[in-house]
Parts: C-alpha cells; sequence; structure tokens
C-alpha cells in the first residue's frame, strides 16, 4: 500500500483543481485521493468560500463538489451580492431518469448478493432492464434511440463507465448512490407505476410521487 503523503507534501491546488473539474474517485485518481484525505479540512473551508460543499465518501471511494442549498447560501450571503452558481444544475430528462433509478436498484440488489464491489451490465441486459418502461406508446426504433441517448448520458455524468476491453460492456459507477439517494431508493415502486404513465407522469387520481429531481452535476 502506498503510504500518504507527508503534510509538508500535500498538494492543496491540486486537490481543489481536481475537484473543481469534477469527480475524484479513487481508483481513477490514487494521487489526487491521497493528498484529499489529508486536505480535507481545508478543502471544505475553501470551497465554502464559493458557495460549495464537499461530498465525501472514503468507503466507496469518491468525492465531489455539490452547490450549497439556496437557502442556506442565502442565510452566507445576507447583506452581499449573490454567487454565480459554479456547479452546473442538470435536468433529467424521463428516459435518464428511469435508466439511473433501474441501475440504483440493480447496485442494491447485486451489493445485498454478491462480494464484489464492481457492478458491470452489457449493453443488452441494460436494454431488457429499461425497454419495457420505454416501450409505452413507443416503436421500436424511438425506443432504441431513447435508451441510447439515456446511455451515453449516464456515461457523460459520470454513473456509467465503458469498459475499454468491451465497448458493450458498463460499470455503473458507485457515485450513483450520492445521488439517487435511500430515501428516493424507497419510493421506487410508486416512482415506476408513475413512470409507466410517460414522462407526463400518471392521471390526477393516479398517485405516486413526484419526478427525479435535478442533479447537481
Amino acid at each position: 500500500m502506498t503510504a500518504p503523503p507527508r503534510h509538508s507534501d500535500l498538494d492543496l491546488p491540486l486537490v481543489l483543481t481536481s475537484l473543481v473539474r469534477g469527480v475524484v474517485e479513487q481508483d481513477s485518481h490514487p494521487q489526487v485521493w491521497r493528498h484529499l484525505l489529508g486536505l480535507t479540512s481545508q478543502v471544505r473551508d475553501h470551497v465554502s468560500l464559493l458557495g460549495l460543499t464537499l461530498v465525501l465518501d472514503e468507503v466507496e471511494g469518491y468525492a465531489f463538489l455539490r452547490a450549497l442549498p439556496d437557502e442556506q447560501l442565502a442565510e452566507l450571503r445576507v447583506g452581499k451580492p449573490a454567487l454565480p452558481r459554479l456547479v452546473r444544475r442538470h435536468a433529467l430528462t424521463y428516459p435518464v431518469s428511469l435508466l439511473l433509478a433501474l441501475l440504483r436498484k440493480r447496485m442494491a440488489e447485486f451489493d445485498a448478493t454478491s462480494g464484489d464491489v464492481r457492478l458491470v451490465l452489457t449493453r443488452d441486459q441494460i436494454n431488457e432492464m429499461v425497454g419495457i418502461f420505454l416501450a409505452t406508446g413507443s416503436n421500436e426504433a424511438r425506443v432504441v434511440e431513447q435508451l441510447d441517448g439515456a446511455i451515453a448520458k449516464a456515461v457523460e455524468l459520470g454513473f456509467l463507465r465503458r469498459l475499454p476491453a468491451d465497448q458493450s460492456r458498463y460499470e455503473v459507477r458507485r457515485i450513483l448512490k450520492a445521488f439517487v439517494d435511500g430515501q428516493w431508493l424507497a419510493d421506487f415502486d410508486a416512482r415506476l407505476r408513475a413512470y409507466a404513465y410517460g414522462p407526463d407522469g400518471p392521471p390526477d387520481d393516479a398517485g405516486g410521487p413526484d419526478p427525479m429531481p435535478e442533479g447537481d452535476r
């Protein structure tokens, strides 16, 4: 195991710029990760000045910056100009929201039954998992288009990663757990009932929770 860097060698600018660029993962960014663990308090102090908070999960091995809630940021900025948002918000489409929900459910099942930490799915497995819900009211070509777009977006957001050796296989990234949380997953069945009615949701009397919220990615 690589020894942690000495405190005098810790590189705060490296950590901060890496986090501003995107997610830092233990397996993909080992050097930055080691410095981050030694500088966590300093990182939190610095990013808070920018209206951001550090989300760090040492067990799952990822870290990223999330914008402070608007009400919390307003309290910190009383009498001062509003800060521009540094972390973009993405309004997720129905197919993308559905894909992420199903991937999160599959990850929960995987964690409960497997001793492995890497969940890998083929394109066909994803299609089988998602296609039945997208097929409502759509022809086959439209379903393929929606699924391809949803997968591409999940890859762009860092929730899926294509395996270099086989582009038809995808690793489901552990960071998905930070965005589709336990409370959201607890309402999963009700959400799927809502999704079955399409992106506009169910009729007023059909019940079900609100659609998946925007993600801070």
